[in-house]
């Protein structure tokens, strides 16, 4: 069993845009944000960085 802490991307801007299909403020979708605590570090490093591109397609600006 791993100690290490889970990593996320949680901007604490929760606001799940159903147009969108994901999150305002860290770009994940309902199921990803329900799920997260039992996603391996690599399927979560693997959604982590698809992020970004989320935001872009959308053309919506992510929060820092």
């Amino acid at each position: 069993m791993s100690t290490e802490p889970i990593k996320s991307p949680c901007k604490r801007l929760c606001a799940v845009d159903g147009r969108l299909g994901f999150c305002r403020g860290c770009g994940r979708t309902l199921k990803e944000i329900g799920g997260w605590s039992r996603y391996s570090h690599e399927e979560r490093d693997l959604i982590m960085d698809e992020l970004g591109d989320r935001f872009i397609a959308a053309g919506v600006e992510q929060p820092a």
